[in-house]
């Protein structure tokens, strides 16, 4: 009995003791209540990435419209732009990450889309009636002919036996006179006096005026006479003389012929093309554009194009580039005999 009575005094003791604990655990610690609101997360907007477009008739030449697409991808990739190419543009089609817009041989409405977009800049190439100003620049009509007549001299004598080249002009044309005088100078450049192997009653380079009213289909004779009664082997064809018929049928009597113009199928006898290099230019004014410097009138250097390279070698045609480079430079004096 005494046994029995200590036993329940043990739990009664003990179930008061855990009545005490769970009571202290169970209180909890009140939270403390305050008015600073907890800010919420926020996205940042991610920025544009700025584009370049450029611009390309779906007409033009293949090999020229993916050399230009070439060019301008390779400089928008260099600059982190991104870049399309499209055959038509519109004010529909100018976005607030749009930087530069260069547009080739056909406008697509430059004066309105550069009014309507003046944090872009526009390059105009070869497209006509488009004016340099505010945010449009233009290609210019950079031809540097007595620079491009002096060259064709030069390269003409380099490749011409016994110098006997020639060169066909308009008449009664001053501008055509002084490029004349030019493809003389780089011909003495070239070889000084030029004394020919073979004695002939006249000196080199021989040349034949053709009259603005003349009929092209009578070009030919005058190359006849040029080739035949002047011995001439070599011959640099004005820009105003050139037609395709004439090229084509020079092409087909053994001599050869430098101009200005790339022919649209390169006969035979096509030395080269001395043109603006119009890559070039894109090139040397693509920082401008990136660099929001727009309303200039671009200079494009000369450059060779069309080279055949059994007329006119790899050696030979280094020297004529190291010599257009010079007349570039202006360390040679294209207006005198040196």
């Amino acid at each position: 009995m005494r046994f029995r009575s200590i036993v329940l005094f043990v739990i009664a003791i003990l179930t008061m003791s855990a009545c005490g604990n769970g009571g202290q655990a169970a209180t909890a610690a009140p939270v403390p209540l305050t008015d600073t609101p907890i800010p919420l997360s926020t996205l940042s907007p991610t920025p544009t990435i700025p584009l370049a477009v450029l611009i390309v008739p779906a007409t033009l030449d293949l090999d020229t419209s993916n050399l230009y697409q070439k060019t301008v991808y390779d400089l928008a990739q260099q600059s982190g732009l991104r870049f399309q190419v499209r055959n038509e543009f519109t004010e529909a089609d100018l976005e607030p990450g749009l930087q530069i817009v260069i547009a080739v041989s056909s406008d697509p409405g430059i004066t309105a889309l550069a009014a309507a977009a003046p944090q872009v800049q526009f390059l105009a190439i070869n497209v006509p009636d488009i004016t340099a100003g505010g945010n449009v620049s233009v290609l210019g009509n950079n031809s540097q002919s007595t620079v491009s007549a002096f060259l064709a001299g030069y390269t003409a004598a380099l490749i011409t036996d016994d110098y006997r080249i020639g060169m066909m002009i308009p008449k009664d044309n001053a501008g055509a006179l002084t490029d004349l005088n030019a493809y003389a100078n780089g011909m003495a450049y070239y070889c000084g006096v030029c004394r020919p192997l073979y004695f002939f009653n006249w000196a080199f380079p021989q040349y034949i005026e053709i009259g603005a009213d003349e009929d092209k289909n009578n070009y030919d004779a005058y190359a006849d006479i040029l080739m035949m009664q002047y011995k001439v082997s070599t011959i640099y064809i004005h820009p105003d003389i050139y037609t395709e018929d004439l090229v084509t049928y020079i092409g087909t009597t053994g001599s050869s012929m430098i101009g200005t113009i790339t022919p649209e199928q390169r006969p035979a006898g096509w030395v080269m093309t001395i043109q603006p290099d119009v890559i070039k230019a894109i090139q040397n004014a693509w920082p401008g554009l990136v660099g929001g410097q727009g309303g200039v009138t671009v200079q494009s250097p000369l450059g060779l194009a069309d080279v055949d390279p059994i007329l006119l070698s790899p050696g030979k045609q280094r020297l004529v580039e190291q010599t257009l480079n010079e007349l570039q430079a202006g360390l040679i004096n294209i207006e005198s005999i040196p």
